[in-house]
C-alpha cells in the first residue's frame, strides 16, 4: 500500500495565507487567512455566493488560487500523498448509482490506496457508523436522498483521513440522522481528525465546532473560537412581582441595569453581567429582598443572531 506522510500533533491541518481567487476579473475569495489545527472542528459560514465552495475547491486542489498560499496536512493539496489523507462529502453529490454501496465504497477505497483486506473489515464498520448496517448489497439507485448522504459520509471517512471536509452534511437528514452525524464528528475529533464544516444549520454548527469563520463576498468578516464569538457580557432578563429600590440597588452592583416594560402585569429588569458565573447572585439578591421571582432568563447571543448581525444577504450570487 502506498505510504503517506503523517501529520504531527502541532502541525495545522489547514493553513492559508492571503488566499485569493479571481474569476473573469471578479474576486470571489479575498485575502483569506485561516489556520485549522489537528482534531479541530472548524465551521466556515456565510450566505450563498460568499466564496465557501471556491475555498473548499482550493483546499482540495481542484481549483488553483490566483495568489496567496495554501497548505493542507503540511503539504500541497496537489500532492497525491496529501490527497489520500483527505475525506470529502460535497453538498451536490453525484454517485455511481448503478453500484451497490459495497461496490461504491470498494471503488473509492481502492482510489485511496486501501488494501482488499482492509476494505473487507473497514466497509462494514463505516456502514454501521453512518446508520446503514446490512445495506451494503443494495444498489444506490434504490437509496433515498438521506441514505445517499449517509453513504457519501461513509465514503468520506472510509480511508481513515486526517482531514475531512463536509459540505452541508446533514441537509437531507432527519433529526435522528443529524444527531448521529454530530456523534461521528465528535468521534473524528477524539481521534485527532480535523473537520472543516460548511453548514447553514447554525444550531448544528454551534454544537460541534471549536472555531468559526464568517465569510461574505470572499472576505472573512470575523473568526474565532466559540467562546470568543459568543462569550463576553451576558444579558439576563428578570421578571418579578414587584421592583423595590433595595433590590434595584443590589442588582446595580452586579451589572448594568435596564428597566423592561411589564409583561403580563409583571415588571422586569435586564441585568448585564460580566460573567455567567454571577447569574446565581441575581436569585440570591431577589430572595434577600423578599420579592417573588417569576423568571430569570439569560439572553446569550447565539450563532444565528451573530450571523444576522454580520451578514448582509442582499445581492448575493452563487459561487
Amino acid at each position: 500500500m502506498t505510504q503517506t506522510r503523517s501529520l504531527s500533533s502541532s502541525q495545522p491541518a489547514i493553513e492559508t495565507t492571503a488566499l485569493r481567487k479571481v474569476y473573469k476579473g471578479r474576486p470571489v475569495v479575498q485575502d483569506l487567512s485561516l489556520s485549522v489545527g489537528p482534531g479541530e472542528v472548524f465551521g466556515f459560514l456565510g450566505p450563498n455566493g460568499a466564496g465557501k465552495s471556491t475555498t473548499v475547491k482550493m483546499l482540495l486542489g481542484l481549483v488553483m488560487p490566483s495568489s496567496g498560499s495554501v497548505q493542507v496536512l503540511g503539504g500541497s493539496p496537489q500532492d497525491p500523498q496529501v490527497r489520500r489523507q483527505l475525506g470529502f462529502l460535497p453538498e451536490q453529490f453525484r454517485f455511481q448509482t448503478w453500484m451497490t454501496a459495497q461496490e461504491f465504497l470498494e471503488f473509492h477505497g481502492r482510489l485511496s490506496g486501501m488494501s482488499a483486506g482492509d476494505l473487507k473489515t473497514r466497509i462494514p464498520e463505516v456502514l454501521e457508523l453512518v446508520g446503514l448496517p446490512g445495506r451494503g448489497g443494495e444498489t444506490l439507485n434504490g437509496y433515498s436522498k438521506g441514505m445517499l448522504q449517509r453513504a457519501g459520509l461513509a465514503q468520506a471517512i472510509l480511508a481513515r483521513p486526517r482531514l475531512v471536509l463536509l459540505d452541508e452534511p446533514t441537509s437531507a437528514l432527519d433529526p435522528i440522522g443529524r444527531v448521529e452525524v454530530r456523534e461521528i464528528i465528535a468521534g473524528l475529533k477524539a481521534q485527532g481528525v480535523a473537520v472543516f464544516l460548511n453548514s447553514h444549520l447554525l444550531g448544528e454548527v454551534e454544537q460541534v465546532c471549536d472555531h468559526v469563520a464568517f465569510v461574505q463576498r470572499g472576505v472573512v468578516l470575523r473568526q474565532g473560537s466559540m467562546a470568543q464569538l459568543l462569550g463576553g457580557a451576558l444579558p439576563v432578563e428578570v421578571r418579578l412581582d414587584r421592583l423595590t429600590p433595595e433590590l434595584l440597588s443590589e442588582l446595580d452592583h452586579l451589572g448594568t441595569l435596564e428597566l423592561l416594560p411589564e409583561l403580563a402585569g409583571r415588571p422586569g429588569v435586564q441585568v448585564q453581567l460580566d460573567s455567567d458565573a454571577d447569574t446565581p447572585r441575581i436569585a440570591e439578591a431577589v430572595a434577600r429582598a423578599g420579592v417573588q421571582l417569576y423568571a430569570l432568563t439569560p439572553r446569550r447571543s447565539d450563532l444565528e443572531a451573530l450571523f444576522l448581525e454580520l451578514i448582509d444577504t442582499s445581492g448575493e450570487g452563487q459561487v
